[in-house]
């Protein structure tokens, strides 16, 4: 179990959803992700490449 922190215990308080937790509510609700995906993931670098691995596309 982990141990809380104060932050934490003030975030599990709140009772009114921030704007941003509101937001992304919404997207997820409207955003049709398994379409999108379908689309990106044809056209999204996977590897190859030097450097850093490229994010996935949900992340991204």
């Amino acid at each position: 179990m982990k141990q809380r922190s104060f932050a934490s215990s003030s975030f599990d308080a709140r009772k009114k959803p921030a704007r941003r937790e509101k937001c992304l509510r919404e997207m997820d609700q409207s955003v049709p992700w398994a379409k999108w995906l379908a689309l990106m993931l044809p056209i999204h670098p996977t590897t190859g490449r030097r450097g850093r691995p490229p994010m996935p596309p949900l992340v991204m």
